[in-house]
């Protein structure tokens, strides 16, 4: 039950419309990290302590999921910005605002959401699962 609080917790002190608001406003994304470490130093700690092997493994295989999420972003981003060069190097303004750019958006907000349930779903599965295999002992 402490895993649940304290990813919970991790997942309140990781909001996105913060982070946005601080890569808007120029902080580097080692800055944020370093930032949320620090903040969060106590609970990581615990979280650490709590996670067995094939939680970590889990972790591992939900760090290359992200990357290959962040690849395909980067793909599809050169692609727009490939076929923007090609239309006489003109960029329009329409193009570049966040409201005109939804399909986009919504792609990477359904992809970083996902595999934040994964997540958080795959530990709490796992969670549950070795406490019913400690009530069967």
């Amino acid at each position: 039950m402490r895993i649940i609080k304290i990813l919970n917790s991790l997942e309140i002190s990781w909001s996105r419309e913060k982070i946005l608001t601080k890569i808007k406003n120029g902080h580097s994304t080692d800055e944020i990290i370093n930032e949320f470490l620090i903040k969060n130093k106590e609970q990581i700690k615990e979280l650490n302590t709590l996670l067995r092997p094939e939680d970590i493994d889990l972790l591992n295989k939900v760090e290359i999921l992200s990357t290959c999420e962040a690849k395909l972003i980067n793909k599809i981003n050169n692609l727009n910005y490939l076929k923007n060069k090609d239309k006489h190097y003109k960029i329009n303004e329409k193009q570049l605002s966040l409201p005109n750019r939804i399909p986009a958006n919504k792609i990477s907000l359904f992809m970083v959401n996902w595999s934040n349930k994964i997540l958080i779903i795959s530990l709490l599965t796992i969670s549950a699962i070795a406490l019913s295999k400690q009530a069967w002992a």
